[in-house]
Order: structure tokens, then sequence, then C-alpha cells
């Protein structure tokens, strides 16, 4: 059993920046690709970047892209999102999913929402 655990999120002005963080409990850490979601109230649930688990390649959602940086580190059994011009429209709770590499890819882990484990999430707030 992977357990995940978010932080990171808080209030931030527009164009301001945050760093969430996914702490993961097992040594197997390595075996996942890492995803980032977010649900906005009354919204269905939207990947905003997930991450490979060896060669760490990348998708990003298109309404983050430029902004937003996905990484990990194996080691550390963590991964991070730095969130930079965050936006009034990227208030959400943010979720950190894994899902054990394989079929499918990273790119479909995020677009279909795929996750083996999830986290509690953390809540991101952007306003003034």
């Amino acid at each position: 059993q992977l357990q995940l655990v978010e932080s990171g999120g808080g209030l931030v002005q527009p164009g301001g920046s945050l760093r969430l963080s996914c702490a993961a409990s097992a040594f197997t850490f390595d075996y996942y690709v890492i995803g980032w979601f977010r649900q906005a109230p009354g919204k269905g649930r939207e990947g905003v970047a997930c991450i490979g688990s060896i060669d760490s390649s990348t998708y990003y959602a298109d309404s983050v892209k430029g902004r937003f940086a996905i990484f990990r580190d194996n080691a550390k059994n963590t991964a991070h999102l730095q969130m930079n011009g965050l936006k009034p429209e990227d208030t959400a709770v943010y979720y950190c999913a894994a899902l054990r590499r394989g079929s499918p890819s990273v790119q479909d882990m995020c677009v279909l929402a795929l996750g083996d484990y999830w986290g509690q999430g953390t809540q991101v707030t952007v306003s003034s």
C-alpha cells in the first residue's frame, strides 16, 4: 500500500508562486508514474501534470504549460509541482496520484485521470 501526502497549498495573490510537495511512503517510489490533479468546486478532476517513473518524461495540461513544472526525487520519495504565474482559475484542491509504471502512458494518466493511489489533497486559492 502506497500512501501519498500533499503539502504546500495556501492562499496566494494572482501572479504569485507556490510549490506543492507529495511525499510517498514506499521504497518502490520509482515504480510509479506520478501525477498532479486538481478539482475546482462544481468541476471534474483535471490532470495538471504527470511525470514518468524512470525517464521523467512529462505531460502538462495546456492550461498550465509554461507556468507549472513537475519534478521528482526518487531518492527522497518525493514529487513536486512548482506553480508560477498563478491565476484565479488555478484555484482548486490539488491531489497527488501514483500509477504503477507500464501501460498506460504518462499522457494517458493525466488525460484520463488515472491513479492507483491518491493523496488527500491540498487547497490552493489564488485571490487578491
